[in-house]
């Protein structure tokens, strides 16, 4: 099989969601039918999109873990069909090294693990057997958890220290240093206003020296702030535009072409701030 790949140097890029879940807190149950999956998939390539992140268990605060089959049923058919039909990267939203493992036989490129390596031991040994991305999150305790304790000594510090940690656990196992891709967990275990302040401090985390990929997608630090949910798209894209133009490399997004259509100025801006 020809594995597609991606090119991190000419970001940012833009990752499109594609949840087939009941349950997810934006788009929950819109796209469970293969059908509707595959419609979507079609609109984010026709907006541009540059990769689609597939998930089929919500990380929503205080969401239930769902079994491993169920998971794999979720998620297979519909990444085996995106393989099938179109030419684009496919990531895997899993914490479960034998659903990433599926995905990856069927032709994903990318595992977006929120756990930062650090869930399932036989994770870091999969992706490094598909010499796959590996999408390294911080987060505090699990979903139905991570909300109930967000004090923190020193915030920017606990968070480099587990993502260190975790790429410690790549390299042990093989993984590509050109494979890993950090993400400090906007929404996972964060109070609203340490969310903002990471948000504000893009660059520290790029010291680390890997890509960063920011995911704050129409969440609940946008949605605190309104009194509907349509109100937080034009937020969601302002908050992009500071993570791109502090030097995100890749974000994580509902709707791909707005996105996709700030980019250019964007990248412009950046490049005359940081000749």
């Amino acid at each position: 099989m020809n594995r597609i790949t991606i090119n991190l140097k000419n970001g940012p890029l833009v990752m499109g969601i594609l949840n087939v879940t009941p349950d997810s807190f934006y788009d929950g149950g819109k796209y469970n039918s293969l059908d509707a999956a595959l419609y979507h998939v079609k609109e984010m390539i026709n907006d541009g999109v540059d990769i689609i992140d597939v998930g089929g268990e919500s990380t929503r605060p205080g969401a239930a873990t769902v079994s491993l089959e169920e998971e794999i049923d979720r998620v297979c058919p519909v990444i085996e069909k995106i393989m099938q039909e179109f030419n684009i990267p496919v990531s895997i939203d899993t914490q479960k090294s034998k659903v990433a493992d599926e995905a990856l036989r069927l032709g994903a490129i990318m595992v977006n693990d929120i756990s930062g390596l650090q869930g399932d031991d036989d994770m870091p040994s999969t992706i490094a057997r598909y010499n796959a991305y590996c999408v390294i999150m911080h987060i505090r305790g699990t979903p139905r958890t991570m909300q109930l304790n967000t004090e923190y000594d020193d915030l920017f510090s606990e968070i480099s220290r587990y993502l260190n940690n975790s790429i410690a656990i790549a390299k042990n196992n093989r993984i590509a240093d050109d494979k890993i891709i950090i993400d400090p967990g906007i929404g996972f275990g964060k109070s609203l206003e340490q969310n903002y302040m990471i948000l504000n401090n893009i660059k520290y985390f790029k010291q680390i020296g890997y890509p960063v990929l920011i995911g704050l997608s129409r969440k609940s630090l946008i949605g605190k702030l309104y009194d509907t949910d349509e109100d937080r798209l034009p937020a969601t894209i302002a908050l992009n535009a500071i993570a791109m133009y502090n030097g995100v490399d890749i974000i994580r997004v509902h709707d791909v072409k707005v996105h996709k259509l700030i980019i250019k100025p964007l990248k412009m801006l950046y490049q005359v701030t940081n000749a």
